[in-house]
């Protein structure tokens, strides 16, 4: 049963992705730390942010999609941010991949969770 956001899959999921990325970000060059690291963290920290906000918001349903389309965006731009990340050897190219191919599931979940999504 889902009682709140926190059983909700996509953002175990994202929050998860979250975590990681912060760890790595410290793997970076000082300058990249904060610079693409921002980006990064930024990034990653939005999509389960965003399926909090819109939880909260869920019974309506608009909203509740508005944060979900918020959330797949930056899954998308978090795609982005790892491709520099790999062509630049900042971290194992396989962890790159891992990890794009994790953001890449994460926002098909989430767009199948938004096309799915009537109200609670």
């Amino acid at each position: 049963m889902i009682r709140s956001f926190q059983d909700l899959d996509v953002y175990k999921e994202a929050f998860d992705l979250t975590i990681i990325v912060y760890k790595l970000v410290k793997k970076f060059p000082p300058y990249e730390q904060y610079e693409l690291g921002s980006q990064l963290r930024r990034a990653s920290v939005s999509i389960p942010a965003n399926i909090a906000e819109g939880w909260a918001k869920r019974r309506f349903v608009k909203e509740f999609k508005h944060h979900l389309d918020i959330s797949l965006g930056s899954c998308h731009e978090m795609y982005v941010h790892l491709s520099i990340v790999k062509e630049l050897h900042y971290i194992e190219e396989k962890t790159c991949l891992d990890l794009m191919s994790r953001y890449d599931h994460l926002s098909g979940k989430i767009f199948a969770l938004r096309k799915a999504w009537k109200s609670y």
